[in-house]
């Protein structure tokens, strides 16, 4: 005879679990939520004022980057990755965030640990303004080996039609704007494991593994309050498009944007502060020909706005920087780092720009 216990699940280690999620949850509760985790599913309410309100989802995992926090014995943070990874997808339609569930599986449950990692994901949705409305978390003994543990999420945000933004109104001459990142976010993890396999050597007076475990950067607070000051009579805004720099870099994410594909992007080189993970990372042996293919090199987020506009919309992601967010966004910085041309365009000075399409 054998029970669950002895095939490898503890049933009672799931219920602390769960009893642990609840207070973080309760956190990012927002109006809109109608019911608490433990039910078969969640509810939120779809918010009224809209005159043709789109849903709009997004889901991801962290990937590789789970192995560092491992290494490091730190879980509270890549559940902040989870988050990030999709609302900031969510967002680049203009969408805002409404809720957020999770996925956590291991082989072998530790409650504590599987709490620090939902601390993270709610930790995340508060940065986000939306709510953890639930989530599952499944044990796989012989599945997952022993102390290994993998998450991902799945994000809805909301948006009226007339608001989208889809990229249609991206025009030659507009203004290409960068928002930094934290470091690597989340993204280049199995190349970053190839490179660094002490995690306790010291880089800019912190552990290495600090640096790379530092969580992705989510700008939805300050691009929704951009959107919403430069958004016009009729839905017509400023912003007319933009990209989330993830897996695949400048080259694979920025003409993601565009639907109008004849377009391509000119990258004004040093118009950015890279941080210095990167210069360490080519260090190490990472292809230097290959990084912006890769990695975000600082930058998280790309919008393409009226050229005449670009100033103030800089000016107002430093002033909401300095004066209305915390957190992770506090050192967020805003560059001109570009502007859209026609493919085939000349570039006139070819050692300080690249194109990119």
């Amino acid at each position: 005879m054998i029970d669950y216990r002895q095939s490898g699940v503890d049933i009672e280690e799931g219920y602390r679990a769960v009893d642990k999620y609840k207070a973080h949850a309760k956190r990012t509760q927002i109006p809109g939520v109608l019911n608490g985790l433990g039910s078969f599913a969640g509810m939120f309410a779809v918010p009224g004022g809209m005159k043709e309100p789109v849903m709009v989802s997004g889901t991801d995992g962290v990937g590789t980057k789970l192995d560092i926090a491992f290494a490091m014995k730190k879980y509270d943070t890549v559940g902040i990755d989870c988050v990030a990874m999709s609302v900031n997808d969510i967002l680049c339609t203009g969408a805002k965030p409404l809720y957020f569930l999770d996925y956590i599986a291991c082989g072998s449950l530790d409650s504590s640990i599987a709490a620090d990692l939902v601390k993270g994901v709610a930790d995340g949705c508060v940065d986000s303004d939306c709510a953890l409305l639930g989530g599952e978390t499944a044990e796989m003994p012989g599945f997952y080996d022993k102390g290994k543990y993998d998450i991902a999420g799945f994000g809805v945000g909301i948006v009226d039609k007339q608001n989208i933004i889809t990229g249609e109104a991206i025009k030659e001459g507009d203004v290409l704007i960068g928002l930094s990142s934290t470091g690597v976010h989340s993204n280049g993890f199995s190349l970053v494991r190839k490179l660094v396999t002490d995690f306790d050597t010291p880089f800019n007076g912190r552990k290495i593994g600090e640096v790379l475990l530092e969580p992705t950067r989510i700008y939805v607070r300050p691009v929704l309050s951009v959107l919403e000051k430069f958004r016009e009579h009729g839905g017509a805004n400023a912003v007319h498009g933009m990209a989330h720099i993830t897996g695949g870099g400048f080259y694979e994410n920025i003409p993601r944007m565009y639907a109008d594909k004849t377009l391509v992007s000119v990258i004004k080189k040093g118009s950015w502060e890279i941080p210095p993970i990167f210069a360490e990372l080519e260090r190490r042996g990472a292809d230097p020909s290959r990084m912006f293919n890769t990695f975000n090199m600082g930058i998280g987020l790309v919008l393409a706005v009226e050229a005449d506009k670009a100033d103030n919309i800089i000016k107002s992601f430093e002033e909401f920087t300095v004066s209305s967010n915390a957190g992770l966004n506090s050192t967020m910085k805003a560059y001109k780092i570009g502007r859209v041309a026609r493919s085939g365009q000349k570039v006139e000075t070819q050692e300080d720009a690249v194109i990119f399409e």
